[in-house]
């Protein structure tokens, strides 16, 4: 198994719970976008987990003198997380609704 999958699998189940909560929201928010602010409360803690893997992985390979081809571990690892969450980078968005007012022309 390749390294990043190894941190991706330890990540999973080193955190089962918070993961198993997530991939429910994860499904919900799918199917119904309004859920966003919901969404957003419990990614931030799953983004940080992700990145906390994600330095952990790529500290390793800068540490012994890999650090040209971490930014290709960062990429891989990631994009193991977005094919199990794929709606993953949509955690922190922020929608505002706003009028558009009409001009009226003479």
């Amino acid at each position: 198994m390749t390294k990043y999958r190894e941190y991706y699998q330890k990540m999973i189940t080193e955190n089962a719970k918070v993961f198993e909560a997530f991939k429910k929201m994860h499904e919900d928010y799918a199917k119904d976008s309004s859920l966003q602010d919901k969404y957003n409360e419990l990614g931030k803690p799953i983004l940080a987990l992700v990145r906390e893997y994600e330095d952990r992985l790529c500290g390793v390979s800068e540490a012994s003198g890999y650090s040209a081809y971490s930014g290709n571990l960062a990429e891989k690892f990631w994009s193991e997380v977005r094919r199990e969450f794929p709606l993953i980078d949509r955690i922190g968005v922020v929608i505002k609704n706003f009028d558009i007012k009409k001009i009226k022309l003479l």
